[in-house]
C-alpha cells in the first residue's frame, strides 16, 4: 500500500491519543476514515462510530456497517486499549477481564471481523501491542498478558496470510511511552494510587501521538512485521535480546527505586 489516497481506513480507540493522531494523518493523506471509540469522538471529517471493541457482536456489526457505507476496507488499525495498575494478588477478576476484553479480545474481534474484507482488497491490518508486549513489569501482569497475546496473535496471523497467499499486510506495533491519557482513564487496584500511576506514565511518555502515528502508518505502508515506536521501545526491545530472562531482576531493581 504505497498511498492512502482514497483508501478506506478503520481506526479503533480514535477519540484521543494515538488513535486520534492516526485519524488526522490518514485524513490529511486523502483516506476515507471510519473512526470508532466507546467515548465521544471529535468532529474531524471522519465517519464516527460508537463501538465497544470488547463486544464481539458490536464489532462484527461495525464491520458490516463500514463496508455498507464505504464499499470496501483497505486498512484496519486495532488501537483501542486500557490501562490497569495492580499486582496479581491485588487486582480483581473484573479488572483483569476488563483489560483482556479490550486489549486482547478487542484486537481479535477487529481483526476477524474485517479480515474477509481486507483479503478482498489485499489490504492491511495493524494491531497495537506495546513495549510491554516485549518485557514484563511488576504491577502490569494483566496489561502484559494482553499485549504479549496481541503480539503472538498478530505474528501468527502474518505467517498465515503469507502461507495462504492473500497479499494482506500484517503489522504488530510496540509503542513505548506515548503522551496519551490512557493512565488517567485507567484503573488501579488501590484507588488512592491512581494519581501517582498517571504521573508515573506521563513522566516516561516521551513520544508525541503525531510522531507515533507517522511511524505506524509508514510501517503499514511498507508492510513491516514489527515496528517499535519511540527510543524507549528500542531500548526495551534490546533488553531480552541481550539479557534473556536476566532482564527481570534489572527491571525489578528499577521498579523498586521508582
Amino acid at each position: 500500500m504505497r498511498s492512502f489516497q482514497d483508501k478506506v481506513a478503520v481506526v479503533t480507540g480514535a477519540a484521543s491519543g494515538i488513535g486520534a493522531a492516526l485519524v488526522r494523518r490518514l485524513l490529511a493523506e486523502g483516506a476515507r476514515v471510519a473512526a470508532s471509540d466507546i467515548a465521544e469522538l471529535p468532529e474531524t471529517g471522519a465517519r464516527n462510530f460508537r463501538v465497544d471493541v470488547s463486544d464481539r457482536d458490536a464489532v462484527y456489526a461495525h464491520a458490516a456497517d463500514v463496508v455498507a457505507e464505504f464499499g470496501r476496507v483497505d486498512l484496519v488499525v486495532n488501537n483501542a486499549g486500557v490501562a490497569l495498575k495492580g499486582t496479581v494478588q491485588q487486582m480483581s477478576d473484573e479488572d483483569l477481564h476488563w483489560v483482556m476484553d479490550t486489549n486482547f479480545w478487542g484486537v481479535v474481534h477487529g481483526t476477524r471481523a474485517f479480515l474477509p474484507h481486507l483479503i478482498s482488497t489485499r489490504g492491511s491490518v495493524v494491531n497495537v501491542s506495546s513495549a510491554f508486549g516485549l518485557i514484563a513489569v511488576p504491577t502490569q501482569s494483566a496489561y502484559n498478558a494482553a499485549k504479549f497475546a496481541v503480539r503472538g496473535f498478530t505474528e501468527a496471523l502474518r505467517q498465515e496470510m503469507r502461507l495462504a497467499g492473500t497479499g494482506v499486510g500484517v503489522t504488530c506495533v510496540h509503542p513505548g511511552g506515548v503522551r496519551t491519557g490512557i493512565a488517567r482513564h485507567g484503573r488501579t487496584s488501590i484507588p488512592d494510587e491512581k494519581p501517582d500511576f498517571a504521573r508515573s506514565l506521563d513522566k516516561v511518555a516521551i513520544t508525541k501521538p503525531d510522531a507515533a502515528a507517522r511511524i505506524i502508518l509508514e510501517a503499514a505502508r511498507r508492510d513491516r512485521a514489527r515496528v517499535l515506536v519511540g527510543p524507549d521501545a528500542h531500548l526495551i526491545d534490546a533488553l531480552p535480546r541481550l539479557l534473556g530472562s536476566l532482564y527481570q531482576p534489572l527491571v525489578s531493581r528499577v521498579f523498586r527505586r521508582t
